[in-house]
C-alpha cells in the first residue's frame, strides 16, 4: 500500500538534493554564460521541447521582468518556420535533459551558420548538444523523483533553479533595482507599492474644508457631503486642524447646546499630513501607525486634499 506522506516527503527530498547538487556545477563556464548574456546586443532566445519547453517559458518570463530581453521559441516549431525568430545578435539557450532530441539536433547547424552563441542547459554533458555548444550549464540529476524514474521531476526542477541562478546574477550585475522592477510590473501589488503615489489617488476625492470660525453645523455638512468622514480646518490655505465624524459625535454627547461652538472649538490641532510625492504605501504605513483612516495632503504648507485608507486598499496595496 502506498504511503502518501512518505512518498511526498521523498519527492521533496530528492528534488531538494537535485537543486543543492547544482552548486557543484557552478564553474567558469557558468560565469562565461552570464557575461555572454550580459554583453549581448540582441535577445536571449530560450528553446526546448516537452517539459523543458515549459521551463524555458518560465526562464523567459523571469528574464523579461528583470531587465534581460528574452523570447521563447519552441524547438518543434523552430524547424517548421519559427527559426526566423533568431537574429544574428541573439544568444540561444537550449534546454534538454538528454541533449539528443531530434528537434534540438536540427537547430544546431542553423545556429552555427547564423553565428549565434549557443548555451546548452543539459543533463548529459556527453550529448550532441553539449558537444556542439559554446557553453554548458550542467543540470545532471542522479534520478527523477517519479517512482518509475521517468517523469521529469528532479530534472525540470534543476533546470528551473539553474535559470533562476542565471537571472539572479544578471539582476545584480545590471544593478537592477526595486524601482526598475516596478516599471515592468505596473499591474502587480509589488509594482504598485513601488510606484503608486499619494498624488495618483487623492485627486479623485472631494476636498472638505471649513474655516476655524465656521459653525459646527457647517462642519457637519462638509463631513457628510464630502463622504470622507473628515474635514480640514483651513486658515490661509494651511491645515490647522481636523474634525472627524467621531469628533462631532463626542461633542454632541458632551454639549446639549452647540450653537455657540465653532470649528476651532472642536478640531484636533496639527493633524497628520503627507506630501503628494510620497508613495501610497508610506501613507498606508502612517495611517496604520497612528490608527487613523485619513491623511491631509499638503505641499509647501498648502492644503491640497485628502487621501483615505480605502483609496489605497482599492489599489490592492496593503
Amino acid at each position: 500500500m502506498v504511503n502518501i506522506k512518505e512518498l511526498a516527503k521523498s519527492t521533496l527530498r530528492l528534488e531538494a538534493e537535485a537543486v543543492s547538487n547544482l552548486q557543484g556545477f557552478i564553474d567558469p563556464q557558468f560565469e562565461q554564460c552570464v557575461n555572454t548574456i550580459l554583453g549581448m546586443k540582441g535577445r536571449l532566445v530560450v528553446t526546448g521541447i516537452g517539459k523543458s519547453a515549459i521551463v524555458a517559458q518560465k526562464i523567459v518570463a523571469t528574464m523579461n521582468s528583470t531587465g534581460t530581453p528574452a523570447v521563447f521559441m519552441h524547438a518543434a516549431d523552430a524547424i517548421h518556420g519559427d527559426l526566423g525568430i533568431i537574429q544574428p545578435d541573439d544568444v540561444v539557450l537550449c534546454i534538454s535533459k538528454s541533449g539528443n532530441t531530434p528537434e534540438i539536433s536540427v537547430l544546431i547547424p542553423f545556429l552555427k551558420m547564423n553565428g549565434n552563441k549557443l548555451i546548452a542547459m543539459v543533463g548529459n554533458t556527453e550529448s550532441f548538444l553539449a558537444k556542439e555548444a559554446d557553453f554548458i550549464l550542467n543540470c545532471t540529476v542522479e534520478q527523477e523523483a517519479c517512482p518509475n524514474n521517468l517523469a521529469p521531476t528532479c530534472s525540470s526542477t534543476a533546470q528551473m533553479a539553474m535559470g533562476d541562478a542565471l537571472a539572479s546574477c544578471l539582476i545584480s550585475l545590471r544593478g537592477f533595482t526595486s524601482q526598475d522592477f516596478a516599471k515592468y510590473h505596473p499591474g502587480g501589488i509589488l509594482g504598485k507599492r513601488l510606484y503608486v503615489k499619494v498624488s495618483d489617488l487623492y485627486k479623485f476625492n472631494e476636498k472638505p474644508q471649513v474655516n476655524p470660525t465656521d459653525s459646527i453645523r457647517k462642519a457637519l455638512l462638509e463631513i457628510s457631503g464630502k463622504c470622507l468622514g473628515v474635514t480640514a480646518v483651513v486658515e490661509n490655505e494651511s491645515v490647522i486642524g481636523a474634525i472627524t465624524d467621531g469628533d462631532i459625535r463626542r461633542m454632541l454627547q458632551k454639549n446639549e447646546d452647540v450653537s455657540h461652538l465653532t470649528a476651532a472649538d472642536v478640531m484636533t490641532a496639527n493633524p497628520k499630513t503627507i506630501m503628494p510625492q510620497a508613495l501610497a504605501v508610506e501613507a498606508l504605513d502612517l495611517m496604520k501607525k497612528k490608527q487613523i483612516t485619513n491623511l491631509f495632503v499638503v505641499e509647501n504648507g498648502r492644503y491640497l486634499g485628502v487621501i483615505h485608507i480605502h483609496d489605497i486598499i482599492k489599489e490592492g496595496i496593503f
